[in-house]
């Protein structure tokens, strides 16, 4: 008898689907970094205490950093607006005047002391502990600018999702540095040349900043390059530099698009991948080269019907019919087949990749309900010109099995082209049907499944796997949603 502790481990499906689900993993792995970070004296009872105060969808913990006239604090406005989180300056956290560590630090500013950067570090972390900080999530501009500072905020388990570094020439900061104006009364930043407001009386009560003169300007910027490396080592892995010499909108947006991107997780991963598109927008070929490269299970829909009414079986004898005489099988009768094939041990551990089914809402909900849902959802777009000129102009040898298209694989000779027979299915009344029932479904199906991928198949094909590719191997983005109003007044 075989010894039951010599037996390999193995995990079932069930669990692992679960735990993706939920994030257990990514939670498990926040609860431990939090507690070997704040060193509770009760661990347990601090871990739930964090569970209860934690909201379940995590919020955005965001550094803007960049030298003097970078438009940090244009941006992080501009961020804070769309995501609705808590927007953070240095020189804002000396309004509240009832806390002991703001008012020490006060005394260093009147004294024209610089404030010691343990303090900062300490009001930093006060700051962020506030409720709209935890509920809403927050953006700190300028602040840390130096490696000392970063690793204290480190230490006082201030810990950003997302480090964004902006950054231009000096002899552009320069310049924008020298064209920069405050309102005093909102604190709003214009400049008298990129953006210069529109009401008059805006306009009269603007003041030009103190030390903004070109000898003051490159002193700041000297000194921001001597610690940027530092800096830059202590975020490295989550941290981007973007090109700030740009129009504002597209600075922005790249801003907003790698703030919305999640980090890899050590977490497993199993590929449940569905790829989703009309006829003759590549499916099958990019099935295959997903299963090739990363060896888990092509399921195509269409092959698991033959094979199974080819089989000896009284699911093979109800099946015959429908494929020989092309009609369609009924769901549930395709179900069972599916349920079979992506329930075998291969797809449960390698993962699957399917395509062919569901084609409309009706049987992607009957999937669901079976327990087999995608975690990757790819629709492949190309315009119905395309479809039918990738379908209607490609024809057979019967004599060798090549095959041949008219534009895109002329046959080699006049001999072979006399001998070229078209495939009945790919008559344009046929394409074009197959169109029209895709048509009538692909608006309900996007509205069904969460985090669609959009790809543009009509392009060479390996550019197309290309972007499926870095769509399963990265997380999905993550939807960056404004809270509730009762909770904006906690």
């Amino acid at each position: 008898m075989m010894d039951a502790t010599a037996k390999p481990l193995r995990v079932p499906p069930e669990i692992s689907v679960y735990a993706e689900q939920h994030g257990i993993f990514d939670l498990i792995q926040k609860m431990v970094s939090s507690l070997l970070t704040n060193r509770p004296e009760d661990p347990i009872q601090y871990l739930i205490d964090m569970l209860k105060k934690s909201s379940g969808d995590e919020v955005p913990r965001i550094f803007i950093l960049g030298p003097p006239a970078s438009g940090k604090k244009t941006i992080a406005k501009m961020l804070c607006d769309q995501i609705n989180a808590v927007l953070l300056k240095p020189e804002d956290f000396f309004l509240d005047d009832v806390s002991e560590r703001v008012k020490e630090a006060l005394s260093y500013k009147m004294s024209n002391k610089e404030i010691p950067n343990t303090l900062w570090a300490m009001l930093i972390q006060e700051r962020l502990s506030k409720v709209d900080c935890f509920k809403r999530g927050w953006v700190l501009v300028g602040f840390p600018t130096t490696r000392e500072q970063a690793v204290l905020l480190q230490e006082a388990s201030v810990l950003p999702q997302h480090v964004v570094l902006l950054d231009a020439p000096d002899t552009v900061l320069i310049e924008r540095n020298l064209g920069k104006r405050i309102d005093p009364y909102s604190g709003d930043v214009y400049h008298t040349t990129f953006e210069w407001p529109s009401d008059p009386n805006v306009q009269k009560q603007l003041v030009k900043p103190d030390n903004i003169s070109e000898k003051e300007t490159a002193k700041e910027l000297l000194a921001y390059r001597r610690h940027y490396h530092g800096m830059f080592n202590t975020y490295n892995n989550i941290c981007k530099t973007i090109n700030a010499d740009q129009p504002c909108v597209d600075v922005f947006s790249q801003v907003l698009t790698y703030v919305q991107q999640q980090h890899r997780s050590a977490a497993p991963f199993t590929p449940r991948i569905l790829l989703y598109g009309p006829p003759g927008s590549g499916r099958s070929l990019q099935a295959a080269l997903i299963a090739q490269k990363y060896s888990i299970v092509n399921i195509c829909c269409g092959q698991l019907l033959k094979e199974a009414a080819a089989g000896d079986t009284k699911l093979g004898e109800l099946l015959k019919p429908y494929i020989e005489y092309g009609q369609q099988v009924p769901d549930n009768l395709v179900i069972k087949i599916l349920k079979d094939g992506l329930s075998n041990f291969d797809c449960t551990t390698r993962g699957w990749v399917l395509h062919g089914f569901p084609r409309d809402v009706e049987q992607a909900t009957e999937l669901k309900d079976a327990g087999f849902v995608p975690n990757r959802v790819v629709f492949l777009d190309i315009t119905d010109d395309a479809v039918m000129e990738r379908l209607t102009l490609r024809m057979t040898d019967p004599v060798t099995g090549e095959r041949y298209h008219s534009v895109y694989k002329p046959p080699p000779n006049p001999k072979v082209q006399s001998r070229l027979q078209r495939n009945p299915k790919d008559s344009e009344d046929n394409v074009q049907h197959h169109l029209d029932v895709y048509h009538a479904s692909v608006w309900e199906m996007e509205k069904f499944y969460d985090n669609v991928i959009h790809i543009n198949a009509d392009q060479d094909p390996h550019t197309v796997f290309e972007y499926i590719e870095s769509c399963i191997v990265n997380p999905l983005p993550k939807k960056i949603q404004k809270p509730k109003t009762a909770e904006l007044h906690v």
